[in-house]
């Protein structure tokens, strides 16, 4: 049993999410002990001064969306936001992109259900209970079904987008290579076949890259984080 575990392969993409994690972890690290020595007086500058910015804008966003009730929300959503960028834009190393492999998804999914039944349990109490068996006992089967409605939807709209991008560049380098060849170079004796596609490659493909990995990326972690936000801020009742 044990020999099957540690003889089981490790999926690329699992690997990009650990290395992903990794640079966030370290960059915590280096910020942290960079505001632990940090004159208070003094104007941080480098990577504090960016993580300053981070901090003010995401806190910001948050009480634009939810409002000011949920203090502290607003580095939860900048640690999501970090990670699905730089997962979004990981493809542009050669390594896959974490967020192809449909267990980061649904892991980002699940963590924004969480935080939407915490903060629904945080300021409701026991009334949490009572979305259950509204408006009648007997929608209790359907309400518990509909509670995972958020995570599913957040999970396939992560993805879906993630594998399209992928597929299309896929596409495209296949159909690249295999475009016919330009001309021959005889030298030594020997004849080498240069194909076009050799030539059309680094010209297309990093405007297609700055799409599907910058641009795209930038555009889905916005949504999903502002999504995740909203949904979030409607399980906050209103102040009487």
């Amino acid at each position: 049993m044990f020999e099957n575990f540690f003889k089981a392969e490790i999926s690329g993409e699992v690997m990009s999410s650990v290395i992903v994690m990794m640079i966030i972890a370290v960059l915590a690290i280096i910020i942290g002990i960079q505001a632990h020595f940090q004159d208070p007086l003094k104007k941080p500058k480098g990577l504090l001064l960016i993580a300053e910015i981070g901090v003010k804008f995401f806190d910001g966003f948050v009480e634009g969306l939810a409002g000011t009730r949920i203090p502290g929300f607003g580095g939860v959503v900048m640690c999501l936001a970090v990670y699905l960028f730089i997962a979004f834009i990981f493809g542009l190393t050669g390594l896959p992109s974490p967020v192809t492999y449909m267990a980061v998804p649904l892991s980002l999914g699940l963590i924004a259900l969480i935080c939407i039944h915490a903060t629904s349990v945080k300021f409701t109490k026991w009334k949490y209970f009572k979305r259950y068996v509204d408006p009648f006992p007997v929608f209790l089967p359907i309400n518990l079904l509909s509670m995972w409605a958020p995570a599913l939807s957040l999970t396939l709209r992560l993805f879906g987008n993630a594998v399209a991008g992928m597929t299309l560049m896929s596409l495209l380098y296949a159909v690249l290579k295999g475009i016919g060849p330009a001309f021959t170079i005889e030298a030594l004796n020997k004849t080498a076949t240069v194909h076009l596609g050799y030539f059309i490659t680094p010209l297309v493909t990093p405007v297609l890259h700055a799409y599907f990995d910058l641009f795209s990326g930038l555009i889905q972690t916005t949504v999903f984080i502002s999504l995740v936000t909203i949904l979030v801020g409607q399980e906050i009742p209103e102040e009487e």
